[in-house]
């Protein structure tokens, strides 16, 4: 499956620190599927700023078909 392909799969995502110190990921999808995700604070914030690009850049796609 790519990035750009629709799914009708349904997940639940929980984000939060860990008693270890690391950022948890969970992801819970159909089917019993649980995948926990962790990461050091420093990766951490790699992805929120990836998250945030990507969120800025779905808006000025969103934009352009108006």
């Amino acid at each position: 499956m790519g990035i750009n392909k629709p799914s009708d799969v349904t997940a639940n995502l929980q984000i939060g620190p860990t008693t270890l110190g690391m950022v948890r990921i969970y992801v819970e999808a159909e089917g019993g599927i649980e995948l926990p995700l962790d990461f050091d604070p420093d990766e951490a914030e790699e992805i929120a700023d990836e998250l945030r690009a990507a969120a800025a850049a779905a808006r000025a796609s969103g934009r352009k078909g108006r």
